[in-house]
């Protein structure tokens, strides 16, 4: 399943690529990300929670990013919970003031949680977008 979202903010292109290829700068952005460790070059743990009411549910896996400043693309692969393939690739462009970030988001899983990730990510992602662009 692939979903698409755009998104349209108020900040320079160099900026927003180094919140999403930074992984410092992009956790301390991150809406429900609370903390990402170097495990070794361009691979991160990346540590979560979730809330689903009101009850938060914690969990931890391994990212992979690759970048390229020269086209203003990143790519990150993450495997959540041993089963959740999510591969997400951004590409920015810059119209005067503005950065457009498009964004692909491959999702492979055995479960039928589809729906449900397309959803989060949306929701998650225009908070992460928000929160750059009030920096």
């Amino acid at each position: 399943m692939i979903t698409n979202l755009q998104f349209k903010i108020k900040k320079p292109i160099d900026v927003v690529f180094d919140y999403l290829s930074n992984m410092q700068k992009f956790v301390s952005v991150h809406p429900v990300i609370h903390k990402i460790e170097n495990v070794s070059t361009n691979n991160y743990k990346v540590h979560e929670t979730l809330k689903f009411g009101l009850i938060p549910f914690s969990f931890t896996y391994p990212v992979n990013i690759e970048c390229n400043f020269e086209n203003k693309s990143i790519c990150i692969k993450a495997t959540v919970l041993k089963l959740n393939k999510i591969k997400m690739n951004f590409i920015l462009t810059q119209e005067n003031e503005f950065t457009t970030i498009s964004e692909d988001i491959h999702f492979a899983t055995p479960l039928p949680v589809k729906w449900l990730m397309k959803k989060i990510f949306k929701t998650q992602h225009a908070l992460l977008f928000k929160n750059i662009e009030q920096l």
